[in-house]
């Protein structure tokens, strides 16, 4: 498949979501993000953030506009094409994720073997070291629903990181994380960007991201008439 690299990673062009399938205002939404940018928006209500970065990933169904990935359409690819690029998105979310039947090591690299072709000992041998740079004794193999709520965030920023990712959409991650999880998540953000991936940071509380405030390319507030520019000087 044919990926443009150049331009906008993420563009969302007066796109309007399917109230009836998402929970959306049903109002035009447009933002762009290039590589190594840093978004953050806020979101008060945590299902509309998950719906908009299901928006973001091709799931929501448009009435309107267009959401393009790395300068693809997501209603013009074939189900290969999404499999591949959604491969290239990292991800934390609020939404229940974690399949119950399985290990956590593997729900971890689940995404990676599924959307990619990389050799599975080479998936397994990134999600140990991004375990262990997150806090974790190792690439946890016990259930999810086995696993402290800490070390099961841990887990899912290791999910997130996994595979040298294009875009992050990243939902609150350091809301209720322990303290010394903020110094990983951030090293591993400022790294993923500087290779080039685009980030949205969703958060609830402004006082999250202040940390890291001067890393932050823009701000923008989800709210009942769509996507507003905040002013962050």
């Amino acid at each position: 498949m044919d990926i443009r690299t150049v331009g906008p990673l993420l563009e969302l062009n007066k796109a309007v979501p399917s109230f009836e399938e998402s929970g959306l205002p049903p109002v035009p939404f447009s933002m762009r993000v290039m590589p190594g940018e840093c978004i953050v928006v806020e979101a008060r209500d945590p299902e509309n953030a998950t719906q908009f970065a299901d928006m973001c990933s091709g799931l929501v169904p448009l009435d309107e506009g267009s959401v393009k990935f790395m300068g693809l359409d997501w209603t013009e690819l074939h189900d290969r094409e999404v499999n591949a690029l959604r491969g290239r998105i990292g991800r934390i979310t609020h939404r229940a994720s974690w399949p119950t039947f399985l290990g956590t090591h593997l729900a971890i690299t689940l995404q990676q073997l599924h959307h990619t072709n990389r050799p599975m000992d080479e998936v397994v041998a990134e999600a140990a070291r991004l375990s262990e740079q997150f806090g974790l004794p190792g690439l946890p193999v016990l259930r999810p629903g086995l696993l402290s709520s800490a070390d099961l965030l841990r887990a899912g920023c290791v999910r997130a990181f996994m595979g040298r990712p294009r875009l992050l959409l990243l939902e609150d991650p350091l809301e209720a994380s322990p303290v010394e999880l903020e110094r990983a998540f951030l090293s591993a953000l400022t790294d993923a960007r500087d290779k080039g991936a685009g980030v949205i940071w969703l958060v609830r509380n402004n006082a999250i991201w202040q940390g890291y405030q001067q890393g932050v390319t823009s701000m923008w507030r989800l709210a009942d008439d769509g996507l507003v520019a905040v002013r962050t000087g």
